[in-house]
């Protein structure tokens, strides 16, 4: 067992697959000499060349666009988007190209393309460098959406993305890249499309993924100090969504709450929502609830503690689904 950050984890995953398959490569903006903005990929491009490690021109469109080029002659390119703001100018490459390239060559073609793209709020940077774009994508068929909320699933999820025929989008929670935890080297976290029960409760269910997950087992661990049981369910995948563990769960504990740093209006909490309110309808002692960020831009820096969920908010909503 090693303990590494979560960017040190995602570092150590790139840097075992390309050392297990010369066909995997990395491209993206500041990536090679400098590391990245946040040193992701620090030290890759002395250890495996710049024909490996590109720096590529400020161009999120040409960047897609020639990693489809690449994995249709049988690279496995790795993609990094600067910042989740940055990635509407590559948004037409991904969502009508790298999504249905497959479909559309009735299944000749692969193109395993996997994009990194740091992801979320609370870090105290300016205008589009801290949106929560996953509804959009996840609304694509075609694309495989992964996203880690601690180091094991960042080391494996890398490798397990990179390995992925289809393309493979991953989110990264940019507050938590400084997050410790153990990492396994041997042993695999097992189906990365898969949900994680990550503490097990009785009476509530939350929901969460990504940057939240630590949100929402303080919550758990708040409530059960006032004797309320809570279990938290790390979604980790948002298409496909694995609606089966989030329904098993809400069928034991009658109560569901959808926690993410997304709007709530339009976002994927809305989908959960409708689910497993068709599928355990009869299970449920509240009504589904959902917290999110408000429908509105990001604000700036000095109040988007108030703009995101935080642990005040999820209890909150604990609160009115015990309430009924």
């Amino acid at each position: 067992m090693k303990q590494l950050t979560i960017a040190k984890a995602i570092n150590a995953g790139l840097s075992r697959a390309m050392a297990e398959n010369p066909k995997v490569m990395l491209m993206g903006e500041d990536i090679g000499s400098l590391g990245g903005v946040y040193r992701v990929t620090e030290g890759l491009k002395d250890h495996y060349g710049a024909h490996r490690v590109l720096d590529t021109p400020l161009g999120e469109a040409g960047i897609v666009g020639t990693a489809i080029g690449l994995a249709e002659r049988g690279y496995r390119p790795v993609c990094e988007i600067q910042f989740d703001g940055f990635t509407f100018p590559a948004f037409n490459q991904i969502t009508t190209q790298l999504a249905k390239i497959h479909a559309r060559s009735d299944g000749n073609l692969t193109v395993p393309v996997t994009i990194r793209i740091p992801y979320g709020g609370v870090i105290g940077s300016v205008e589009h460098h801290s949106e929560s774009p996953e509804a959009l994508f996840a609304h694509t068929a075609g694309l495989r959406i992964l996203t880690p909320s601690n180091a094991q699933d960042a080391y494996w999820m890398s490798q397990q993305a990179i390995e992925c025929n289809d393309p493979v989008i991953i989110f990264e929670p940019k507050r938590r890249y400084w997050l410790k935890g153990e990492v396994d080297e041997d042993q695999p976290t097992g189906d990365p499309f898969s949900a994680a029960v990550v503490r097990e409760g009785q009476e509530a269910t939350i929901v969460a993924w990504g940057p939240l997950v630590p949100v929402a087992l303080a919550a758990a661990q708040a409530a059960q100090e006032d004797g309320r049981s809570v279990e938290v369910i790390d979604l980790r995948s948002l298409s496909p969504i694995d609606f089966d563990t989030v329904t098993a769960s809400v069928r034991k504990t009658g109560r569901l709450i959808i926690a993410h740093e997304a709007p709530t209006f339009g976002g994927l909490g809305g989908e959960i929502a409708a689910r497993v309110t068709e599928r355990a309808f009869y299970s449920l002692e509240a009504p589904v609830l959902r917290v999110g960020a408000f429908h509105m831009p990001y604000p700036p820096a000095a109040v988007e503690e108030h703009y995101v969920p935080d642990l005040d908010r999820v209890l909150e909503a604990l609160d009115r689904s015990f309430a009924y």
